[in-house]
């Protein structure tokens, strides 16, 4: 059962906060010292964080024990990476034999459950999809997002980027998979995901949300098809697109870019309350017709 006050209005300086605490820049005791300017009018520091915090109880759009699915837990090699990683691999149980295979990037913190139920989304759509845990090596994802994004730090994100392109190369030799991969990913994922799409220029497509971006040189070897899906007051992920963008265009890439004003980072993220419905449907509706499109 959630107890989360969900009726309560946000103010966007606290989400400007958490978005700071979230990815490293404050620590949690600044970020609750932070949220006092805004606890006012009956809000306390409390109420206001418990709002924040995502909601695994009642905000997940699909279930574990779907009987559709088939989940298990997938161990495979990363050779450049942590040696021996793991995820999750779901898919549906009817269909044909063969499918195309998604790979899913987590965010800065594990697999946590938001992004177990995007890949189940994913494998509900058709494909065979892989998410790996990248905390795997240290446990997995330990149950709850603040000490995920504490072990994940620990990791060498060199090495992480590794695991997930390797994670992409099991996928497309699976029995199940029919050769054809596209990745997603979301922030730290996003991130991966074009570094994945620079790198492994055999994927059919690759989704980033609200990521981080490779150095510009490295944008004249990008021959992977792009859809990009931004948060228009992202100022942080944001400035680093128009040089991006321009490399992309001068080395004449396949790529479509997509801003949705007025929303935040993380706004596919349906647990927490930066999520945007409008937002994420259309961003989602978008990247599976891009799937479709790529892969056949």
């Amino acid at each position: 059962m959630s107890h989360r006050p969900d009726s309560l209005p946000v103010p966007q300086g606290a989400l400007d906060l958490y978005d700071a605490y979230a990815h490293g820049a404050m620590s949690r005791r600044a970020f609750f010292e932070g949220l006092g300017k805004y606890a006012v009018g009956g809000l306390t520091v409390s109420m206001l964080a418990a709002c924040m915090m995502p909601d695994y109880d009642s905000k997940l759009q699909t279930s574990p024990d779907d009987p559709r699915l088939k989940i298990e837990t997938f161990a495979f090699a990363s050779p450049t990476g942590a040696g021996d990683m793991s995820g999750d691999l779901v898919r549906l149980k009817d269909g044909p034999a063969t499918r195309p295979g998604v790979v899913v990037v987590h965010e800065n913190r594990g697999l946590n459950p938001h992004i177990k139920d995007v890949a189940r989304r994913a494998a509900l759509a058709g494909y065979v999809v892989l998410a790996p845990d990248a905390l795997f090596p240290l446990g997995g994802y330990p149950g709850n997002d603040d000490d995920g994004r504490a072990l994940q730090s620990q990791r060498d994100s060199g090495a992480m980027v590794q695991d997930f392109m390797a994670a992409a190369d099991t996928l497309r030799a699976h029995p199940e998979c029919n050769g054809k991969v596209a990745c997603v990913g979301f922030c730290f994922g996003g991130a991966v995901t074009n570094l994945m799409a620079v790198n492994q220029p055999w994927l059919s497509a690759a989704v980033p949300f609200y990521g981080g971006w490779p150095d510009t040189k490295e944008a004249a070897i990008v021959k992977v098809p792009l859809m990009i899906h931004l948060a228009g007051l992202d100022e942080r992920v944001n400035a680093g697109w128009p040089p991006y963008e321009a490399a992309l265009k001068a080395a004449g890439a396949d790529y479509q870019a997509f801003i949705y004003e007025g929303v935040n980072h993380g706004f596919n993220n349906d647990t927490t309350p930066r999520y945007d419905a409008d937002a994420a449907k259309l961003a989602w509706s978008r990247t599976l017709d891009f799937f479709k499109a790529k892969f056949a």
